[in-house]
């Protein structure tokens, strides 16, 4: 399962955010700098209403949703790179996860403490980036020392991964995150084998205060970010409101969308920003829907019907045959599969086929 870390300066709402995506009280929230110090690591539904109309339709009992795991990482503080506020350990847990959610404070509150000393979102992300990027330099200088005597006596892979680095190390003291380097696809796939902290992609959840929500975009503080993140196309993000959503938290649905009503706001910020990062991991669904269950199987954008299959089992991806597959588009306005072949939308896919997100599939394959 893939991991999205949350980070960002202490007292920005990451602990309370973690709690509310969760829906649990895992994480200690506090008015104090790194009342986090261990990761909490939380199983996160990706909500999709796809999955209603295909129990309807399957006429079964169970849904299994497609699932994320979000770690909640103590706050970063400048010098963190060189050890300062216990880094070194939260760096290391942020190596681990394979996107980054940076909670921002966008709200003006004398009772919480900024560690700062004010209220500026785009000051407080640079301060995070700029730690991730010199330990990412420290790295890439490592790395470089090593490669160099391997590339001397011409070893290709090492030459390769020399000359990327030598552009790496130039870009990332100019400030600049690693994932916004220009590379190729092999580059790319040699960026992911290095680790770096700023080469994994980034969500920013603006946390505002609880009356500002239905007028995020409004805000001052959140229109600064839009701002930001329109400069670096790498970058996306989403309003929130921590403590409105860990309100939430003990709320029967209907009462927590009738609350949410209230406040002005059709759906909660949690939703948005789960879908948000699960966009961002790269990631799309595909169903299989039965009398026994439907489920939403969890894959990569761009993999072929066999890749596909191999998550549910391996075996189905060695013996892979054919795939018969139906839109969920097309299932859902026909009503069955019944009308669906009828209509001539339920098809036989092979090894080439692009699995595309929403697809409801069956396979064929051999032990």
């Amino acid at each position: 399962m893939l991991k999205a870390g949350i980070v960002g300066l202490p007292n920005v709402g990451k602990s309370t955010l973690f709690n509310a995506l969760t829906r649990s009280r895992k994480a200690e929230a506090a008015n104090y700098p790194f009342c986090t110090i261990d990761p909490n690591v939380g199983v996160v539904v990706v909500p999709d209403e796809r999955m209603e109309v295909l129990q309807k339709i399957a006429k079964t009992g169970v849904l299994i949703p497609a699932a994320i795991e979000f770690v909640d990482i103590a706050g970063l503080v400048a010098g963190a790179s060189k050890g300062e506020g216990l880094g070194n350990q939260f760096l290391a847990n942020i190596r681990e996860v394979d996107a980054i959610v940076h909670v921002v404070r966008c709200f003006e509150d004398p009772d919480v403490v900024h560690t700062m000393g004010s209220v500026d979102p785009v000051r407080d992300i640079e301060v995070v980036t700029t730690e991730l990027i010199l330990s990412d330099l420290e790295a890439v200088q490592k790395r470089l020392e090593k490669n160099l005597k391997k590339a001397r006596s011409g070893d290709k892979e090492a030459l390769a991964e020399t000359a990327l680095l030598e552009r790496l190390g130039p870009h990332l003291n100019a400030n600049k995150p690693a994932g916004t380097i220009e590379a190729t696809e092999d580059e790319v796939a040699m960026l992911k084998l290095f680790q770096l902290l700023s080469a994994k992609p980034v969500i920013y959840a603006c946390n505002v205060a609880e009356g500002e929500l239905a007028t995020a975009e409004q805000n001052p503080f959140v229109q600064k970010v839009a701002e930001f993140v329109r400069a670096h196309h790498d970058a996306a993000y989403v309003p929130i409101s921590a403590r409105i959503e860990a309100e939430l938290i003990d709320l029967p649905a209907d009462e927590a969308k009738a609350f949410l009503k209230d406040l002005g706001v059709d759906d909660s910020g949690v939703s948005t920003l789960i879908r948000a990062t699960y966009t961002l991991l790269g990631l799309q669904t595909y169903f299989t829907a039965g009398e026994k269950e439907v489920r939403a199987w969890t894959i990569k954008k761009g993999w072929k019907a066999p890749q596909a299959a191999g998550v549910i089992h391996t075996d189905f991806e060695k013996g892979f045959i054919k795939a018969e597959v139906v839109s969920y588009a097309d299932l859902s306005r026909l009503g069955s599969v019944a009308a669906a072949r009828e209509a001539g939308k339920y098809r036989l896919e092979g090894k080439e086929y692009t699995f595309q997100d929403g697809d409801v599939a069956l396979f064929r394959f051999n032990t």
